[in-house]
């Protein structure tokens, strides 16, 4: 149950078949047998995970679990099952996030191989994995960063084919052992795109010199420079120098190696959120069992005011990051040609889940202030990388720039075609919010249950209804095969995809009273964008756009949420907590919104339609201190 912490010791992981059940039970039992006391020195020590690694190799956890059905050679225990990769990062994220790194990074390593029609590269890295082998992604480098267009890592044509690989690449996980090092480069005979006019369509003879080949660690062209950070984990600065690239070696060439390297990172950064929730589960373990035994003043620690609000709030928190990325999965799995959605959901698995994450670590130091920077503690271990995962696989402004590309769709289309007639309306921006509300429940045809007539009376929005008519997302547990997912397509076309209605679940929760409280800001924030539309001007300013985003963000997230909740039947005043926080963090970017230089008069307006206050009770505030305080000594890791 998702309302529930994950407790490894007695976690049974019955969703799942029985060899899956067997590598996550034996990764479990990996862990509490090294102990607490070894887990921390070897972290302190930056000791690399090779016994780690001989674990994984001996029980051939990755060769299962990152081995697509096609390439498994009839094993039927290997598939890439999103639900069970989601569950390992999760458990590795639990006791520590250097652990979650060395499995993340060969994830992303293998995703242009999988993409690749090499067929030979493919068997090579089944094979590699089989030995039990790691991987690598070599895309960023020191100085071009994200600027992947503008690549230093040049190939020089052979006359009698192949090529010469030079250049340097940074911040690559793995980069020290890795077999297979998917790298980006450019050939240098062909013209580089200029970067700085990336935002116009470009052809493909202008994509046509890029490519992904992969080159092993091992090679003596090869040359490690550094880890880049002073950690247990190892992120390599390295430079290839003459490394011979074969034809054979070639994985992605020209717009294919762009798409390979968003669709592989579309792949990967899905972890981050799991990774995040088991690190956070595992502290809130640790520092709630302090603050319950600890007295001051005469009292328990969790007794006092401010400290039963950070609990209460960081626990809500908590269930919510669950109970989305347990949802998420089913959109990950259930994703295909046809329904895309996954794309913005993905991306707030990464940036809103992750976000979450290091809120509450920021919120659980405040409770056990000196306690967690001493040295025997997993806190201390695990609060370094928390800041980091945000910042990890695109940062929260690439994700957010990412989630914006789909707000005008899943706040418009189909859900509310009509309400965008306000914007015809006199007056509208600055009219009174209770008559603008009335108005455009009036124009809001899907409230009226209106669909079929709409369509009739404007023909066009029959294809825009159509469009969005998607079967329920089954929840996904199964041992299936998520193939779809290293044949994503073309990254473009983000316009095309259509969400279909969010607010029925929104109303099917509107007795917990901060759900209808947040129902009533996400329709004034439709209200918002509809009489008062960022101008030219202001979609080319990338701050207003974010604090646009803040607000927008929230909604699917919540979306999610509460679906998940109603499957599982999660706890309602577990829920009114949760939602008194959106509220409260709703109302916090509608006032950022308001502030903002380039926000017109008509936006600051309507900006403050979105300020409420959270309903308050109590009664349920008790209750769900009381659950966070039942948290005390439930477990321990092994010493």
């Amino acid at each position: 149950m998702t309302q529930t912490l994950f407790n490894p010791k007695t976690h049974e992981f019955a969703e799942f078949d029985a060899e899956t059940r067997r590598l996550l039970r034996a990764t479990v039992e990996w862990f509490e047998a090294r102990g607490k006391a070894r887990l921390l020195a070897d972290a302190r020590d930056r000791v690399w995970y090779s016994e780690f690694l001989d674990f994984i190799k001996r029980e051939r956890v990755f060769a299962t679990f990152l081995t697509p059905a096609a390439e498994a050679n009839g094993d039927p225990n290997k598939r890439w099952d999103t639900a069970r990769i989601a569950m390992m990062s999760k458990i590795l994220g639990f006791y520590g996030m250097q652990y979650w790194y060395v499995w993340q990074v060969t994830i992303l390593g293998l995703g242009p191989i999988w993409q690749s029609a090499n067929a030979q590269a493919k068997a090579r890295a089944a094979a590699d994995l089989d030995s039990g082998e790691i991987f690598a992604f070599g895309l960023s480098e020191q100085d071009h960063g994200a600027d992947v267009y503008s690549t230093d890592m040049v190939l020089e044509p052979k006359a009698r084919g192949g090529y010469t690989a030079s250049g340097g690449k940074y911040y690559i996980g793995n980069g020290n052992q890795a077999s297979m090092v998917s790298v980006f480069g450019r050939r240098a005979d062909k013209p580089i795109i200029d970067s700085s006019d990336f935002l116009r369509k470009m052809t493909d003879e202008e994509y046509s010199g890029y490519l992904f080949f992969a080159a092993d660690s091992r090679h003596k062209n090869y040359k490690l420079r550094k880890n880049v950070v002073d950690s247990q984990m190892y992120v390599a600065a390295f430079d290839l120098d003459k490394y011979p690239v074969a034809e054979s070696d070639i994985l992605h060439t020209g717009r294919a190696a762009f798409d390979a390297a968003m669709n592989t990172v579309n792949v990967g950064k899905f972890n981050l959120g799991f990774g995040a929730v088991g690190a956070c589960e595992h502290a809130m373990y640790e520092g709630v069992t302090h603050a319950e035994n600890r007295m001051l003043f005469g009292h328990n620690v969790t007794e006092f005011p401010q400290v039963k609000a950070l609990l209460a709030d960081n626990y809500a928190r908590l269930i919510g990051m669950k109970l989305y990325s347990e949802r998420a999965i089913d959109y990950m799995r259930s994703a295909g040609p046809g329904d895309r959605r996954y794309l913005l959901f993905n991306a707030i698995e990464k940036m809103s889940v992750t976000r979450n994450g290091q809120q509450l670590f920021e919120d659980l130091a405040d409770v056990i202030a000196a306690r967690g920077f001493e040295n025997d503690t997993y806190f201390s271990m695990a609060l370094p990388p928390m800041f980091g995962l945000p910042r990890l696989e695109g940062t929260v402004h690439v994700n957010m720039a990412l989630s914006l590309k789909f707000m005008p769709n899943y706040m418009f289309h189909p859900a509310d075609a009509g309400l965008a007639a306000l914007r015809y309306l006199p007056g509208a921006g600055a009219a009174p919010k209770g008559l603008v509300r009335g108005v455009s429940d009036a124009l809001s045809w899907t409230s009226r249950r209106a669909t079929g007539p709409a369509s009739k009376a404007v023909p066009r929005l029959k294809s825009e209804f159509d469009s969005a008519a998607y079967a329920p997302v089954p929840t996904r547990r199964d041992s299936a095969d998520d193939e779809f997912l290293f044949r994503q397509g073309p990254s473009s076309g983000l316009g095309r995809i259509r969400f279909q209605d969010w607010r029925p679940i929104f109303r099917r929760f509107a007795h917990v009273p901060n759900v209808a409280v947040f129902l009533e800001q996400a329709q004034a924030l439709q209200t918002l964008l509809a009489v008062a539309t960022p101008t030219a001007a202001q979609q080319a300013d990338v701050d207003f756009l974010f604090g646009l985003g803040e607000l927008f963000t929230v909604i699917p997230y919540a979306q999610l949420i509460l679906e998940q909740a109603e499957i599982e039947g999660t706890d309602p005043a577990v829920l009114d907590q949760l939602f008194d926080l959106f509220v409260r963090d709703v109302s916090g970017h509608a006032v950022t919104l308001h502030g903002k230089p380039s926000a017109t008069k008509a936006q600051q307006t309507r900006a403050l339609d979105l300020v409420r206050r959270p309903a308050p009770s109590p009664a349920r505030f008790e209750a769900v201190v009381k659950l966070v305080r039942g948290l005390s000594g439930v477990y321990a890791m092994n010493p």
